[in-house]
């Protein structure tokens, strides 16, 4: 979010939170997790932990004035930007051995993948077709294989986690699905996440926990297929047709 793209038209307090690298609080119309915890609320989840870094006031400033009656805001501190599964260990208190959700705060997921993630028996992940973000969503279609292809098996158990297209179809032929950070674990995930080695770009990551999981813990996750899109802020050049898709939206927290 902080590269410079000629190709969007980014100006004030969007240019400054881009500046930042703070993608979730870029505002469309007001702050995008805000529409993120929204959808949460209207899935029925009730308590949230935002992981931050120790930089981040601004996000606990702005819950701390909005004071929402819906969800019960807590954090979680990432002291260091050590990766997303080093990330998902520092809400090991907040998830006190219950099931939790782990979901990214610069993707706005369709409520009834939440909601369906909630009523499902822990561990699982929602598989979101590609085809779907690409035609309803805004992922453009040549940087939809950045998103990780989930292998499934027959019975519909997530197998890993590829980074190339998908051997399983989806809604339509040839299709796969895709991988958006949107998860249900139990406690064992923080064993996995400890375990798990430094990747090649000097991160713990979460899907390679997840596999580590798979493979040597018996873990099996149940994958929830969606054909509804998902809204990916990612870059500058994403800003204005989120923005335009998300107009409209009540936002209630």
């Amino acid at each position: 979010m902080r590269k410079a793209d000629v190709s969007a038209v980014v100006g004030g307090d969007q240019a400054a939170a881009a500046d930042a690298g703070v993608k979730a609080m870029i505002p469309i119309g007001r702050p995008f997790l805000d529409y993120v915890l929204s959808a949460l609320a209207d899935a029925g989840f009730e308590r949230v932990c935002l992981v931050i870094g120790p930089e981040h006031k601004s996000i606990r400033d702005h819950y701390d004035r909005v004071r929402p009656s819906r969800l019960s805001i807590e954090y979680a501190v990432q002291q260091e930007p050590l990766g997303t599964a080093n990330a998902v260990l520092a809400a090991e208190p907040f998830a006190n051995g219950d099931p939790f959700v782990v979901l990214n705060s610069d993707n706005y997921y369709p409520v009834e993948a939440l909601a369906l993630l909630r009523r499902t028996e822990a561990p699982a992940i929602v598989g979101f077709a590609r085809s779907a973000l690409i035609e309803s969503g805004n992922v453009d279609p040549g940087k939809a294989e950045r998103f990780g292809a989930l292998e499934i098996s027959d019975d519909g158990f997530l197998q890993s986690i590829i980074p190339r297209r998908g051997v399983h179809s989806g809604h339509s032929p040839g299709d796969a699905w895709a991988s958006m950070n949107c998860w249900l674990f139990d406690s064992r995930i923080f064993d996995a996440c400890r375990a798990v080695p430094l990747s090649a770009r000097g991160e713990f990551e979460l899907p390679k926990a997840v596999e580590l999981a798979i493979d040597t813990m018996g873990m099996q996750f149940r994958v929830i297929r969606m054909t509804e899109p998902v809204l990916d802020l990612s870059t500058r050049a994403d800003i204005a047709e989120v923005q335009a898709r998300l107009a409209g939206v009540v936002v209630t927290l």
